[in-house]
């Protein structure tokens, strides 16, 4: 398959999954008969340039979207049925899942703002070459250093870009600095100051949701030392949300490294036009709920066994 071949699919493969044009619309608008619509669409299948997923979702996993999307006044909530499933199966399915999602809300978006984790650096992974050169990405939080580096916002917003062959932003700063006053400082530079003024105005943002306490991956590349983590127990964090810490109810974290992070706090991120999270882990659902109580999210995307726990905590 040439370049120009492999173009022609892409394009009438757009038209007929995402505009949702008939293949005689398609015909007449490229100038083809329409048989040659229809064999074209099957080689785009045959040749993987198209995947189609069926969302079969049982009855169980509709019944805790419903639950948790009432209890939260959430518009979205998927779950992702991994009863039987292997760790890496499960997130491979919601990372497609995800990528799927993220898909139907670019149509009339302009901005992108992306967090940081490994969650989002899965969500990236799946997500297919689908170009929007209209929009621009744009990391929500700092992200520099020699570990994880995949995982960082400035890392995940140029992957994400380039799968969308649209424009991105970079952050140059850290997630994390080492006092207040520094962090006061860089928000003063006029480059670090523009980009977080352009994050805390996206029309879609991606972000993870972290314990930092059980499976921490601010901890595994050095954000979190002992004495952070006894300083984020003694406040009673349960949870960070785009490197914000908060609360069980959701409110943000007083007096703690919230006065060191260079990113848009919880406050910020109510302004985007849509906020999506992508978070699953046992060990997560209690920082879940409580990102889900602050009201910072819109739309959440987890699998089975988390959304159970979660629902099961909300009738105790």
């Amino acid at each position: 398959m040439n370049d120009a071949e492999r173009k022609f699919l892409l394009k009438i493969s757009r038209m007929y999954y995402f505009d949702e044009w008939t293949q005689a619309e398609i015909a007449k608008k490229v100038g083809v008969s329409r048989p040659i619509i229809s064999k074209g669409l099957q080689k785009a299948r045959s040749e993987g340039l198209v995947e189609i997923i069926i969302h079969d979702h049982g009855f169980d996993t509709i019944e805790m979207e419903n639950r948790i999307e009432s209890a939260f006044g959430l518009e979205d909530v998927i779950v992702v049925p991994s009863a039987d499933m292997a760790k890496e199966a499960v997130r491979t399915a919601l990372s497609k899942a995800a990528a799927s999602y993220l898909q139907k809300q670019l149509k009339d978006a302009q901005k992108i703002g992306v967090s940081w984790g490994t969650a989002l650096n899965d969500l990236v992974k799946e997500y297919p070459s689908d170009a929007h050169p209209h929009l621009k990405v744009i990391p929500m939080v700092g992200g520099m250093g020699s570990h994880g580096i995949e995982l960082h916002a400035n890392q995940i917003a140029f992957e994400l870009s380039k799968k969308l062959d649209c424009q991105c932003e970079s952050l140059y700063a850290p997630a994390i600095v080492e006092t207040a006053e520094f962090r006061n400082l860089l928000l003063s530079t006029p480059e670090i100051n523009r980009v977080l003024a352009e994050a805390k105005s996206v029309d879609v943002a991606l972000v993870g949701i972290g314990n930092p306490f059980n499976q921490s991956t601010m901890k595994e590349i050095g954000y979190l030392g002992d004495a952070e983590l006894q300083s984020l127990k003694n406040a009673k964090v349960a949870g960070d949300i785009n490197s914000c810490f908060i609360l069980e109810d959701g409110s943000i974290a007083q007096n703690t490294l919230n006065e060191r992070v260079i990113g848009i706090n919880t406050d910020d991120l109510r302004q985007a036009g849509k906020v999506i999270a992508v978070a699953e882990g046992l060990h997560k659902t209690d920082s879940i709920i409580a990102a889900l109580k602050g009201g910072y999210i819109n739309a959440i995307i987890t699998e089975e066994q988390t959304a159970s726990d979660i629902v099961s905590k909300l009738e105790q």
